[in-house]
């Protein structure tokens, strides 16, 4: 079966008309795309914690200034962990902006209104904090609110319950594609008809001792302490691994003719996704990253979509030696000559490794691209790397004229997942 006659069999065409995100650059859409554009960095030293020198990695993409009051009655923030936090303030913008500020209301049938939000570790400060406690003062002090704090699934929860979903509602678990998951598996969940609207991303806040302590032992996460705003290089020679960030992303996704009728503002269209595993290793991706290429591949051809229409791919882009370099042998092998003609950029540059918020995050930057003609720049680049050799908008922003995005994002334990995005034209 060809991409043409699988598009044509989907019974209904699936548009975002709501973005929200809360990013180590910004706590709201605009402001995170400014900086994006701009080239600013969200690295710097942990604040978290006391990352002393037992941590060989002390830096991070934190969020700054971060509150949730206008989103989480005062009373019940100290009951969501951080995670879920980002979670309902990125909700809360997407559905503002698709006008929706308080859910469904007259504008959708709460029944037909759902929620995927992934997350890969979840509530993991929440757990750090209660297994001390537990430790030093007996299981009799664990706070009653522990397990639905750090569940990786109360943030989807917590979304339906706030803006009164009462549609498909579940959490997607898949290490760093997990809101690329979220946003694919909703996008089908509109696309055959068993919700009108969905809301998806997925949210992390995983700047913790124990988090750092075992990507660090991992040998995954940079070691350029000295220099926290150039720490994350993707594809530059002198990578040494990722700058770990924290934040979330949230798309509204609806049925064509449902966001027509309501006269809603469209953003731009999903119009294929590649699921796909590497059956090959915890951590590290197969010779050529063939699970990626098989994604990207099963993503085109999901939305009907021939290579040389591709004008931009929000990579992967972790900055760590492996997966830069396997991940440009993918994007050639599926692209072929078109891979030379495009940008190949990463926007972890700047954001650091959002894990589980990544891969909707970056949904929403190609989206923006797309309605902008701008590409935000990979900084950080100092050194050629002749294994990555596309062009990465290493120079700065660029200006172009982007009708189709593919957005990729990987995760341990081979989970592979790939979204294609095409710039809204009315038709």
């Amino acid at each position: 079966m060809t991409g043409t006659e699988r598009g044509a069999r989907r019974e209904r065409r699936v548009v975002i008309t709501g973005m929200g995100a809360v990013t180590p650059v910004g706590n709201d859409v605009p402001t995170s795309w400014s900086a994006l554009l701009a080239g600013t960095s969200g690295g710097g030293p942990i604040t978290h914690f006391d990352a002393t020198e037992d941590f060989p990695t002390r830096v991070a993409c934190e969020v700054k200034d971060f509150d949730a009051s206008h989103v989480i009655d005062a009373k019940e923030i100290r009951r969501y962990d951080r995670f879920a936090q980002f979670g309902l303030v990125a909700s809360g913008e997407a559905l503002a902006q698709a006008g929706m500020p308080d859910g469904p209301g007259d504008v959708v049938d709460a029944d037909r209104f759902g929620v995927i939000f992934g997350s890969g570790i979840g509530g993991i400060n929440t757990f750090e904090t209660q297994h001390r406690i537990m430790l030093e003062r007996g299981p009799r002090r664990v706070s009653p609110f522990f397990v639905p704090m750090f569940i990786p699934d109360i943030a989807a929860g917590l979304i339906s319950i706030r803006f009164g979903a009462r549609g498909p509602n579940y959490a997607t678990v898949s290490a760093c594609a997990s809101s690329a998951h979220a946003i694919g598996d909703a996008f089908r969940v509109v696309a055959r008809g068993d919700a009108d609207v969905m809301l998806a991303g997925g949210a992390e806040a995983t700047i913790t001792p124990m988090t750092v302590a075992g990507f660090a032992a991992m040998k995954a996460m940079t070691t350029r302490n000295d220099e926290p705003e150039t720490a994350s290089r993707p594809f530059d020679a002198t990578r040494d691994g990722f700058v770990i960030g924290e934040g979330s992303g949230a798309l509204v996704l609806e049925a064509l003719e449902h966001a027509l009728a309501r006269g809603a503002t469209i953003y731009g269209e999903v119009v294929g996704y590649g699921a796909t595993g590497d059956a090959y290793h915890i951590t590290s991706p197969p010779p050529e990253h063939l699970g990626a290429q098989e994604a990207m591949r099963r993503a085109l051809a999901d939305g009907g979509i021939d290579a040389m229409e591709v004008d931009y791919v929000n990579a992967h882009g972790t900055s760590t030696p492996v997966n830069d370099e396997h991940e440009t042998i993918a994007v050639k092998a599926v692209l072929g000559d078109r891979a030379r003609e495009i940008v190949v950029g990463s926007t972890k540059s700047m954001t650091g490794h959002l894990l589980g918020a990544s891969g909707a995050v970056e949904a929403i930057v190609c989206a923006q691209t797309m309605l902008e003609g701008r590409i935000p720049p990979t900084i950080n680049f100092t050194t050629p790397d002749p294994t990555c050799d596309l062009e990465y908008a290493h120079g700065g922003m660029m200006e172009r004229d982007v009708k189709v995005a593919l957005s990729n994002s990987f995760g341990f334990g081979g989970h592979n997942a790939c979204l294609a995005l095409r710039r809204w034209d009315g038709s």
